[in-house]
């Protein structure tokens, strides 16, 4: 009798940020049920920092085994630190690829610790593949973001468009696989009724999952540095006059986030407002329901142009940080100057829910990932005459 065990396919997921997480969420549980393949989880960047609420502990009790978590952030919040943190990302994911010697390195979006790791899975012989590529925002997440689909083997695009874009930018067709954005794959399984005691992390303002409320989500833009704190208050006088309660989500890491922090702080200790609550982090699912549920989310965050769509959450865009995305209908676009925000936050409480948008996906889209994964012949050396299925 032959009683050889088949070997598994091996997955490294590679988790950097809270958002991160929330998205690859649902494909780290399709890969950890497909019967051929085996899910790898390296955690790094904020994921493990508890200045953000050491996001790999939700990771842990939704489930997962985490494989390794890499350590490379430099303080300072400052280009430099951000360029000094890549280098240390591709030494340190270099050591743990050597030791878990995965099959496939997944890699999500545009941060430039998933830079690091795509580079460091590159440059030691491993299959690549990428979530979200050939897509267009501006600033430098946009040149992380092609440089990782340059970098990887196999691409899952969200949308249409983005799918074109890297078949345009010389990736081969068969390598490309449009199958939406996971996160989308959360909205349609979960109950997005806000449940009692959602909002009891975090500090300042009381709220009630009954009231009415505004999230605020608003990062640095890295190529403007000298900017940040004078943005933040732009908005926090913008919400100030409105009146509702808001919700808001301190920012990434990125260059420029001190500023952004400090502008935040400032503001509560001069004004003391009984109208804002601030919060570390949400659990992916929660976070979607707090995004869900909003009267209306205001920022910068790509989860406003992105995860919004599929609610039809009213959303103010502030500023070009998302300046080229495939927004739907549900997105205003405005200049981060207090009068034009106020003036748009209004227009959109007045409009109220717009219809759900199938833009990034129609929620099926981890396990079309899985199965690619699993099916699909891994290969090192790009060329023009790849044919992705074995």
């Amino acid at each position: 009798m032959n009683l050889t065990l088949k070997k598994l396919r091996r997955i490294a997921v590679i988790l950097v940020d809270r958002a991160n997480y929330g998205r690859l969420m649902p494909v780290m549980r399709a890969i950890d049920d497909h019967p051929d393949l085996e899910l790898m989880v390296v955690c790094s960047g904020t994921m493990v920092l508890p200045r953000f609420g050491r996001p790999v502990m939700v990771v842990e009790n939704d489930g997962f085994k985490v494989n390794a978590e890499i350590f490379i952030e430099l303080e300072g919040s400052t280009p430099s630190t951000m360029a000094k943190s890549l280098g240390l990302g591709i030494i340190e994911f270099s050591s743990e690829f050597a030791r878990l010697r995965p099959d496939i390195v997944l890699v999500i979006g545009d941060r430039y610790e998933g830079l690091a790791a795509a580079l460091a899975a590159s440059y030691m012989n491993f299959c690549l593949a990428h979530i979200q590529g050939g897509e267009v925002s501006g600033s430098i997440d946009e040149n992380a973001r092609h440089c990782i689909s340059k970098l990887a083997h196999f691409h899952f695009p969200s949308t249409l468009r983005s799918a074109e874009f890297l078949v345009r930018m010389g990736e081969v067709p068969e390598s490309v696989f449009h199958v939406g954005c996971p996160s989308g794959d959360i909205v349609h399984s979960i109950d997005l009724k806000l449940h009692d005691g959602i909002f009891n992390d975090g500090l300042g303002a009381n709220l009630s999952p009954s009231e009415h409320y505004m999230l605020v989500v608003f990062h640095p833009v890295t190529t403007y540095f000298g900017d940040g704190g004078e943005s933040v208050e732009e908005i926090l006088e913008a919400c100030e006059r409105i009146g509702l309660k808001v919700v808001w989500l301190w920012p990434n890491i990125d260059a420029g986030s001190d500023k952004v922090s400090a502008a935040i702080r400032r503001f509560r200790e001069n004004k003391h407002p009984q109208w804002l609550r601030l919060v570390k982090n949400f659990p992916p699912d929660d976070y979607l329901r707090v995004l869900c549920n909003a009267t209306c989310a205001i920022g910068n965050s790509s989860s406003f142009v992105r995860d919004s769509s599929f609610f039809g959450t009213p959303v103010v865009l502030v500023g070009d940080r998302q300046e080229s995305r495939e927004c739907a209908e549900n997105v205003l676009r405005v200049r981060c100057e207090t009068e034009a925000i106020v003036a748009s936050i209004l227009a959109q409480i007045h409009h109220g829910r717009y219809a759900p948008s199938q833009l990034y996906g129609d929620g099926q889209a981890s396990h079309r990932i899985a199965e690619h994964l699993a099916t699909v012949t891994p290969y090192i050396q790009k060329h023009l005459g790849y044919v992705a299925k074995a």
